[in-house]
């Protein structure tokens, strides 16, 4: 059995509404019982929005977005209602939500880290994962466990990863954001581009399309600082519907 106090806010507040179980992850239903509306219409220049009044509140989700991305920002804005309901109403842009985000010490990463817990709560994604080697083939099926995003699946992995992890978003001319583990080297860096003899260099460039299969290669193509040359990593990119790559690399 679980214990509560162990357990963050977000868990806390899911244990309460009797979830013991992905298929029981209802954000709807739990805006509702703390008097928030959620309506899904098309916006501009944001990927969700909070109005609050008094005791209610009405909370707007991208009609366009993807399912998880959907349930992620409609997590971020009842972290909004229920821990910053002082503060007033919220208009998050797209960079404000992701769970690539919740690392920071800002009120927007706050509540990136409960939409994190609310859509993938510790205490059942444990005992789901148990055992398994991370890779991105397993964060995509934790995605459809838990009507997740592949990003926010992955980046959980990689938090969880007993070898040294990062994972990476690039783009054909940059990196856009990198997560790494506690275990990986401070020293080590992420290159701000692709090397062009990774799989994700051909899956930016149409190359290659849908996910790669986990590859060992020289530590050097993925990032620079000392003796990275005399590394081994094992990657695998993915193309995300924004036309960027994922990238899980593990120094072996």
């Amino acid at each position: 059995m679980a214990e509560l106090s162990s357990m963050s806010s977000a868990e806390r507040l899911l244990w309460l509404h009797g979830v013991r179980s992905p298929e029981h992850i209802d954000l709807e239903t739990i805006a509702a019982a703390h008097r928030a509306k959620v309506v899904y219409r098309q916006l501009d220049g944001c990927a969700a929005r909070l109005v609050a009044s008094a005791d209610r509140a009405v909370i707007s989700v991208a009609a366009d977005d993807n399912v998880g991305r959907q349930r992620f920002s409609l997590g971020h804005e009842l972290a909004h209602w229920i821990c910053d309901a002082a503060r007033g109403s919220f208009r998050c842009a797209d960079s404000d939500i992701g769970p690539q985000n919740a690392e920071a010490k800002t009120i927007e990463a706050n509540a990136n880290n409960y939409a994190s817990q609310l859509i993938l709560p510790d205490y059942m994604v444990t005992p789901w994962l148990g055992a398994r080697a991370v890779s991105l083939d397993l964060a995509g099926a934790l995605a459809s466990e838990f009507r997740a995003s592949l990003t926010a699946s992955a980046i959980r992995l990689t938090r969880r990863a007993k070898a040294p992890t990062v994972i990476a978003c690039h783009d054909q001319t940059r990196l856009r954001w990198f997560l790494r583990n506690l275990s990986f080297p401070q020293d080590f860096f992420v290159s701000k581009q692709l090397h062009h003899d990774t799989a994700a260099f051909e899956i930016a460039f149409g190359k290659s399309s849908g996910m790669s299969r986990p590859k060992r290669e020289s530590a050097d193509r993925w990032f620079s600082g000392p003796g990275t040359y005399r590394r081994e990593v094992t990657s695998q990119s993915v193309r995300l519907p924004d036309a960027s790559v994922l990238s899980l690399i593990s120094l072996n």
